[in-house]
């Protein structure tokens, strides 16, 4: 399977698209290194190499100007874990994060995953929207099961 397909969706004056030519690494690093409490002090190399081993998904302004990101580590086969997700802060309360992530779970080559997971302190009640539940006695810790392959007992 070609799990190189790139998607570009558009809406309200916005992109999302997972071409790698379009990230803008500095910006990415900086917010990651600088205004995340995850990522703090991570380096640009870090970064880079996060970029070219994942799947990212960029979100940018009609002028081409990234204002959000997130990265996707998956084997395209069962598992993915979703990271480093942002929008720049002057471009929240747009419903940016809700359809990054909307667009993320629709990508055509992660339809088939067994699972997804993610840990955030602060955003739970975004990802349950999508179906990601907290793990117990993992504390931020959450994960989304596909029911095709996890039948409820």
């Amino acid at each position: 399977m070609n799990h190189q397909r790139h998607i570009h969706v558009k809406k309200d004056g916005f992109t999302i698209s997972t071409d790698p030519s379009l990230l803008d690494i500095d910006l990415v690093h900086k917010f990651l290194s600088e205004d995340s409490y995850w990522a703090a002090g991570m380096t640009h190399e870090e970064v880079s190499d996060t970029a070219e081993g994942s799947l990212c998904f960029g979100v940018y302004t009609e002028d081409g100007r990234q204002v959000g990101f997130a990265s996707v580590e998956t084997d395209f086969a069962s598992f993915a874990y979703l990271t480093d997700i942002f929008i720049m802060e002057e471009f929240r309360g747009q419903g940016l994060s809700q359809w990054l992530i909307e667009t993320i779970i629709a990508h055509p080559d992660l339809q088939d995953l067994e699972s997804w997971m993610l840990v955030t302190d602060d955003a739970q009640g975004l990802y349950e929207k999508f179906g990601f539940k907290p793990i117990p006695g993992s504390p931020g810790h959450m994960e989304r099961l596909n029911p095709k392959f996890f039948k409820k007992s």
